[in-house]
């Protein structure tokens, strides 16, 4: 079975995560991901862009340990790592959230 590789909750770094997400479309897969507790398929995402700038966002955010990818048939799927980004940053990913609905919503 083919697995993917993920940093162990210890390994997860504020400045990598910080880093993955200064993307607006990053925090784009975040949010959807977060709206749901199941894990998702990539191309659910619905991205503005190509399938290879997509699978790179989704790559990013998987090394830097924000989600989780694993094969189901040909398909990957991506979820939230969100209890470990809690363990690692209490608040950080719920403080990013709220900021970025400011951003998108705000005038």
């Amino acid at each position: 079975m083919r697995t993917l590789p993920h940093p162990a909750t210890e390994a997860v770094l504020l400045d990598t995560v910080l880093a993955a997400l200064a993307d607006p479309l990053r925090r784009r897969i975040v949010r959807q991901l977060s709206d749901g507790d199941e894990a998702q398929a990539c191309g659910a995402s619905n991205l503005p862009v190509a399938k290879s700038t997509s699978t790179h966002h989704f790559r990013v955010l998987r090394e830097a340990g924000v989600i989780t990818q694993h094969y189901r048939g040909n398909k990957i799927l991506s979820q939230m790592r969100a209890d470990d980004l809690e363990t690692r940053f209490p608040g950080l990913l719920q403080a990013i959230l709220a900021a970025d609905q400011v951003t998108v919503v705000g005038p």
